[in-house]
């Protein structure tokens, strides 16, 4: 278990009005999926049925709300601009209009992240860690809001070591986007749980995710229904809240500060019972 007392905290990050605080709790990110191919089956379109979960989301206890319209599963089904800002307009917008707390907008395209900006998100949300289009660390300086720098081992060589690997990419994130002009306390790193490793190296992620805090920046992971825990416990996406409510716990205990899932209700009172012991 993560001894706190021997990292430094990052400073706070204001994310829309609220001022996040790292340390004293782990914070719950809800995710909503505008994507009628999302992995987990719980892709939407609809803005009122978008804004029925959202609803149900925050009055579990959700500090965050992240809302994407491509889906980012394996063999994912790439869409255009027009196309993904379609689909996240409908469901931003009426979130927006409800709800005061932060919004992220999950996508690897410069464009949609300024459409969504513009219409009200707080930050962005990049599974390519804002390399996977060249604008993209342009965008987020000129925006001027935090963001989620991911690093995604598909497409890579394993290097032998897992933990080296996560920690190179994410440093390449950074300084791809410090370079671009984003101040380093505006970045979140997310080790990139479920994203070209298979169930074995991710486990291995989170025994070692205190590694992360080397980089001194607030660390999120999204193990939500993975197919890591179907692997263990045979489930489909839909029945693995209670594996994925044990990679939490774990999370939470080797240095997690947020973490992003489905299932909120659930995964807040996992994060509750985990930071009353480990935090004390």
């Amino acid at each position: 278990m993560l001894d706190r007392s021997r990292h430094p905290v990052p400073a706070p990050i204001q994310v829309g009005s609220t001022t996040f605080e790292w340390g004293a709790r782990t914070y719950v990110i809800g995710i909503l999926n505008a994507s009628p191919d999302s992995f987990s089956g719980d892709g939407l379109v609809d803005p009122d049925e978008a804004l029925r979960r959202a609803e149900a989301m925050v009055a579990a206890g959700a500090d965050w709300l992240d809302i994407g319209a491509e889906s980012t599963r394996p063999d994912f089904q790439s869409v255009d601009a027009d196309q993904e800002w379609k689909r996240l307009q409908l469901v931003l917008g009426p979130v927006r209009r409800a709800f005061d707390l932060p919004i992220s907008v999950d996508t690897s395209k410069a464009e949609v992240a300024r459409r969504a900006i513009e219409y009200g998100a707080d930050a962005v949300n990049d599974v390519t860690g804002c390399l996977g289009d060249p604008e993209m660390p342009r965008a987020i300086a000129a925006l001027g809001v935090p963001v989620i720098a991911m690093h995604n081992q598909r497409g890579r060589a394993f290097g032998g070591d897992v933990m080296k690997d996560v920690r190179a990419g994410l440093r390449e994130c950074m300084t791809a986007l410090m370079t671009a002009g984003v101040p380093e306390e505006r970045i979140i790193v997310d080790p990139g749980y479920g994203f070209g490793w298979g169930p074995v190296r991710d486990f291995e992620m989170l025994r070692r995710l205190e590694e992360l805090k080397r980089l001194g920046r607030p660390v999120l992971i999204g193990t939500s229904r993975k197919s890591s825990i179907g692997y263990v416990i045979d489930r489909p996406a839909q029945e693995r809240v209670h594996g994925t409510a044990a990679t939490v716990a774990v999370s939470i205990a080797n240095g997690a500060d947020i973490v992003r899932v489905h299932d909120v209700e659930e995964m807040v009172c996992v994060a509750k019972v985990t930071d009353a012991v480990v935090r004390a």
